[in-house]
């Protein structure tokens, strides 16, 4: 699956309000859709989210990898993923609490990431 295959399939999910696949090591976005939040700045500080909880995983010598992320909001989900062959890189998802099956979405999600080519 192709960056752009895999925003509309991101986008497609229930209750998707901006979808996003960004560089950790940059804090920058490679892929974006959707909106209602400022998407360069949830990209940056989402960032900085992944940094640290891979630095307390090494600093506690945890020998695993990263799933997900999920951040519970009062109205939505923000899921961040990163990819298992580009820890580096993650997608970052923002859903509408009300609308959303969060269920669903993390398989849709684990879907393109494991599908998603460069």
């Amino acid at each position: 699956m192709n960056i752009k295959d895999a925003m509309k399939e991101l986008m497609d999910i229930d209750g998707a309000t901006a979808a996003m696949i960004v560089d950790s090591d940059s804090g920058m976005i490679l892929a974006q859709s959707g909106g209602g939040l400022n998407l360069d700045l949830a990209a940056a500080g989402n960032t900085e989210v992944v940094r640290a909880k891979r630095k307390t995983m090494a600093s506690l010598k945890l020998d695993d990898h990263i799933e997900d992320f999920l951040i519970t909001l009062g109205k939505q989900f923000h899921i961040l993923r990163p990819l298992k062959d580009k820890q580096n890189i993650f997608i970052y998802s923002v859903l509408d609490k009300s609308r959303a099956n969060l269920g669903m979405a993390r398989l849709v999600i684990a879907g393109v990431e494991s599908n998603i080519k460069f």
